[in-house]
């Protein structure tokens, strides 16, 4: 089998004695829902899962959804549009369903949720084209119903130290499924400031712009997933609870304690955490480098440095043991289009699976660094 890294637009730092790599984007594309009719029971159908509660969280449909989730960017920003259209199959699917009947009149619909993903048309609105597709910061909608004033409230939270915004806007119900809504006011909570500073836009004097409906077209029956759909054209994936992995890469893209989060998934997963793993098949993009896994026992290393130059570095791996692989480097040279500069050098490396499955792997590399690996082809697995 063949491994391929890869990293754009990024400084990458490869050194034998530092542990220090900068960040890359994730990016991730799925070919499992390209029919959207196509039949499929569980997202993690690879070689690991997770515990019964977990898998209890999600119904199988509700789990298709949230596999071609993972790896999204900024909630929907920077889907493909394969990306997209496994997500609109998997939605289409849900709201063909029988959900919660009448969510607006459900308990269920009311609490904080977490917006997962969402379309961008040109109408969208000012803040979720500013704050939306930011994906270190975190996106909630509050729904409180069955109160005296009634509110829909979408919050921004910038970080736990830096603090959040918060638009709110009185809300009232229309049927089984639609909320109507006007936006009246909204301000920024800084941790550092003792007191609320005012969101600059004027509610009062949108007038109709300034309002706007809510439908509800799934609402699981658990209450942990609701799809919504706005005046505005746009589409809504929201949780109550996430998935596992979800949780990891959330932790992973606002650099929020990954280490303990990965520890802790790995920990979670420990049912399979003797099973035998593989290298699969196809093309995996991390953090910080990209693999492309192939056929013929070889290895190449990318990275871009600047203004089309690219430092390569190619080699073999092999399995040793359950899990693990021995990974030799050996063959360097600094690239520009179709000429390179050879450079003499050689790295080894073990490399240990800790959990794979269709779609995120993770492993230990040298000096016990930790990667998270996401699918970003639609290769067929064994």
């Amino acid at each position: 089998m063949a491994l391929k890294f890869h990293i754009t637009n990024v400084n990458f730092h490869f050194c034998a004695c530092s542990s220090s790599f900068s960040r890359s984007t994730l990016a991730f594309s799925s070919s499992k829902l390209s029919n959207c009719s196509q039949n499929r029971t569980n997202g993690l159908v690879a070689q690991s899962s997770l515990t019964d509660q977990q898998q209890l969280a999600f119904t199988g449909e509700e789990n298709q959804l949230i596999d071609a989730l993972i790896g999204i960017q900024g909630r929907g920003r920077s889907a493909s549009a394969r990306q997209l259209n496994d997500v609109e199959c998997a939605v289409k699917v849900l709201e063909g369903l029988q959900g919660v009947p009448d969510p607006t009149g459900s308990s269920l619909i009311e609490g904080r949720w977490q917006l997962m993903f969402t379309t961008r048309p040109g109408t969208a609105s000012p803040i979720q084209r500013t704050f939306v597709g930011v994906e270190t910061f975190s996106v909630f909608q509050e729904i409180s119903l069955r109160t005296n004033d009634p509110r829909v409230s979408n919050i921004v939270k910038f970080s736990e130290a830096i603090g959040e915004l918060k638009v709110e806007a009185a809300a009232s119900i229309k049927d089984g499924k639609r909320i109507l809504f006007q936006f009246d006011k909204a301000a920024f909570s800084f941790k550092f400031l003792p007191f609320k500073f005012p969101y600059p836009v004027p509610f009062r004097l949108l007038g109709d712009e300034a309002k706007g409906w809510l439908d509800t077209t799934y609402l699981s029956p658990s209450g942990n997933l609701r799809i919504s759909r706005g005046n505005k054209g746009t589409t809504f994936v929201l949780q109550k609870k996430t998935e596992p992995r979800q949780t990891l890469l959330s932790a992973i893209s606002t650099g929020t304690q990954v280490e303990q989060a990965i520890n802790e998934f790995i920990s979670s997963n420990q049912s399979t955490a003797e099973e035998e793993r593989e290298l699969l098949e196809g093309e995996w993009q991390m953090l910080w480098s990209s693999q492309i896994v192939k056929k013929n026992g070889q290895m190449k290393f990318e990275v871009d440095i600047l203004l089309g130059f690219k430092f390569s570095m190619t080699g073999t791996y092999a399995k040793s043991s359950t899990n693990t692989y021995n990974v030799t480097m050996d063959d360097a040279a600094i690239i520009c289009g179709g000429f390179g500069y050879p450079i003499k050098m050689e790295t080894k490396i073990n490399l240990q699976l800790l959990y794979s499955d269709d779609k995120m792997r993770i492993s230990r590399g040298y000096n016990n660094i930790l990667f998270v690996h996401l699918r970003t082809d639609g290769s067929n697995q064994k």
